[in-house]
């Protein structure tokens, strides 16, 4: 893991193609923009767990 300290307004670069910029920092939040092209799919690590664990992706529909 390559590990970088940045300042509010400063960003990271990957790829060529897409950034990551700091906007904010608080007590213990860091508030991240991410710049990507469309085709490339960003998500919080909660969401894209939800999304590709069978175990956490099974929704139930109640039919009435």
């Amino acid at each position: 893991m390559l590990i970088l300290s940045r300042k509010i307004g400063e960003s990271l670069i990957i790829n060529g193609n897409i950034e990551v910029k700091i906007l904010d920092i608080k007590k213990d939040s860091v508030r991240v923009g991410v710049r990507a092209p469309d085709h490339i799919v960003v998500d919080r690590q909660e969401i894209h767990e939800r999304k590709t664990d069978p175990d956490l992706n099974h929704h139930t529909t109640h039919k009435e």
